[in-house]
């Protein structure tokens, strides 16, 4: 199963309406997919299926700037589905998405998982991804009343 990986750009929202089952962790909403592809600090690589034109993998990020650091790519999410896992698809579209970075002036980039989450860990090692010495502490705050509408 051949797949073309690329960077989704403001108008390729229709790209989205067409996604394999586990790639997002919901379904893809077309108001939030058409506000994500036109902030240009937000960035998505998207691996799709030349058999069927389907969104197979995708890898998400964003880059900042602060006042005293040069601008940073936060990978936030790498997702692939089932039937195209363990064929270095993830891989591929990391690399794809770091490479944006890259374009984008960005020096370094980041991306946090669980210790549990082997495949992810071996999939950011091949990328060529360093883990930490010392493991960070997520701490979240909760900004809405109650779940995501």
């Amino acid at each position: 199963m051949p797949v073309t990986i690329r960077m989704l750009g403001p108008a390729d929202g229709a790209v989205l309406q067409n996604v394999a089952a586990d790639v997002f962790d919901y379904p893809v909403d077309a108001r939030w997919s058409a506000e994500f592809l036109a902030d240009p600090r937000h960035h998505l690589a998207v691996a799709i299926d030349e058999e069927n034109g389907q969104v197979v993998g995708m890898a998400s990020g964003i880059h900042y700037v602060h006042p005293d650091k040069p601008p940073e790519l936060w990978v936030d999410e790498v997702a692939v589905a089932p039937t195209h896992q363990s064929r270095g698809v993830g891989r591929r579209i990391l690399a794809a998405l770091l490479a944006h970075g890259r374009t984008l002036g960005c020096r370094d980039a980041w991306v946090l998982t669980n210790y549990g989450n082997a495949a992810a860990r071996r999939m950011y090692a091949a990328a060529g991804g360093m883990e930490e010495s010392e493991a960070p502490l997520m701490i979240t705050f909760a900004l809405a009343g109650g779940e995501s509408d």
